[in-house]
């Protein structure tokens, strides 16, 4: 499994999380899915959870207009992408328990850790780390 994410893009979602802490940022990867999974753009959210400093939400309506917005663009959804401002590259308990989309990847940009990004396919019942080619 692999994502391949454009170096631009790849730099604009670590400094939305930098620009973005200490709350959590949440945005959705947009391009062509498949293995591998190509990243064409990134559209952020506001995250509208009750404490985004440790969790991420998309406002469903806000959600809805992007969903939307990628539909009509005729490209398919990646993924999504969220930071931890302080936590490890690798997904929470939390992050699993809300996981939603099987097949599709989630990026986490942690500002902790050099390399800041790493992407996890969801299975449904657990991540898969998948490697990122930045192109």
């Amino acid at each position: 499994m692999t994502l391949e994410l454009p170096d631009a893009v790849r730099c604009r979602i670590v400094e939305d999380a930098r620009s973005g802490s200490p709350a959590e940022v949440v945005g959705i990867l947009v391009g062509r899915h498949g293995d591998p999974s190509r990243v064409e753009r990134a559209y952020r959210a506001t995250n509208a959870a009750e404490r985004p400093e440790v969790r991420y939400e998309i406002a469903p309506a806000e959600e809805l207009e992007l969903l939307e917005r990628i539909d009509a663009s005729e490209l398919d959804i990646v993924g999504f992408y969220h930071s931890h401002p302080r936590g490890p590259l690798e997904p929470s308990d939390t992050d699993a328990r809300l996981a939603a989309w099987p097949g599709y990847s989630y990026v986490i940009v942690s500002l902790a850790d050099e390399p800041p990004i790493a992407s996890w396919r969801w299975r449904g019942d657990r991540f898969d780390p998948e490697s990122v080619r930045v192109v």
